[in-house]
């Protein structure tokens, strides 16, 4: 005979219940994640201004002097063995080697103009400081001078030069006669450099912002910052080559490790993004804000060394109003 199925009454349960509320509190995990540090501008920064060590150059000489000697001789012994078989291809391939030759020397000669404009400007820059530290209103027109020659074919600074021609005699010390030259001719130059730095710090945040892949955001920074400083010369007149950018990009970044500039501080980020605005954004976000910064720093070292004179009159570019105006609408409005 089947039986029905058996129901438990569990009011008749005198034994008590367990209740949510008696149960423990989950713990906490007051673990705080580390603020952004701008790895990828600290790593870039880095590797652009490491010294080689005097073996490791020496290697690279011998090296560069070995190889240099190999390809002589194979490219002589060649040449030599086709004007004995097919004379006709021997002179060609030696006008083609002497064409290669012709514009391997061409490009030295360039990279050597390079040098030499960069060395103008720190030449012209160490004068005028000499001149403002003495007082000496003969070496502040000889600055001037020199500064009117080397914009003398610019365009962009013609009426600059004018204002500068029309008012030079009516200063009486170097510090005004200075002065005069940096609002006149160099403040143009000194926005478009401003323009190039907030580009390029802009650039930096987005790229570490949006790429994800390892490694990215340090070749999209140091890329950024080798264009930047580049550019910024070539506004300032000293047009420099392949060997000359990075000769420059490593004394920028040099002076920006040994001084520290290159760690991130309060100073930097708080007053700009305001309290602990940081932590709350997404870690890439963060990054990204903190590399343009460090990307921004760059950009003024970079200014105050291509620049021809040092600032005096002017006022020299703040990193935080640069930032601000770079990453307009990446931040809001707060």
């Amino acid at each position: 005979m089947a039986r029905g199925p058996i129901l438990f009454d569990l009011e008749e349960d005198t034994k008590p219940q367990p209740s949510v509320a008696d149960a423990p509190a989950v713990p906490e995990l007051d673990v705080e994640a580390p603020p952004p540090k701008g790895q990828a501008m600290q790593i870039a920064a880095r590797l652009a201004a490491r010294k080689p060590s005097r073996l490791v150059r020496l290697f690279w000489a011998l090296a560069g002097a070995l190889v240099t000697a190999l390809v002589s001789i194979a490219a002589w012994t060649f040449v030599t063995d086709l004007m004995a078989r097919y004379p006709l291809l021997g002179w060609a391939m030696t006008l083609l080697i002497g064409a290669f030759l012709l514009v391997l020397l061409l490009l030295s000669l360039r990279e050597m103009a390079a040098f030499g404009r960069l060395a103008r400007l720190d030449g012209l820059r160490h004068d005028a400081g000499e001149a403002l530290a003495q007082g000496d209103l003969t070496a502040a027109r000889s600055v001037t001078d020199r500064l009117e020659a080397l914009y003398k074919h610019r365009e962009d600074t013609r009426w600059g030069r004018d204002r500068l021609t029309e008012l030079r005699c009516d200063q009486f010390d170097a510090e005004a006669l200075l002065g005069l030259a940096e609002s006149e001719v160099l403040a143009p130059l000194d926005r478009a450099a401003t323009r190039e730095v907030e580009a390029a710090a802009r650039q930096v945040a987005a790229v570490t912002a949006l790429v994800p892949l390892a490694l990215a955001d340090v070749a999209a920074a140091l890329s950024s910052n080798l264009r930047m400083i580049r550019r910024i010369a070539e506004i300032y007149g000293g047009r420099s080559g392949f060997f000359g950018s990075w000769r420059l990009t490593r004394a920028v970044l040099s002076h920006l490790v040994a001084t520290g500039a290159v760690a991130v501080g309060d100073d930097l980020i708080e007053p700009l993004l305001g309290g602990s605005i940081v932590a709350k954004l997404s870690r890439r976000f963060g990054e990204g804000l903190v590399n343009g910064a460090l990307t921004a720093r760059v950009g003024v070292a970079a200014i105050e060394v291509c620049r021809p004179l040092p600032f005096a009159r002017e006022k020299r570019p703040g990193v935080r109003g640069i930032i601000k105006r770079a990453l307009t609408g990446v931040l809001g409005e707060g």
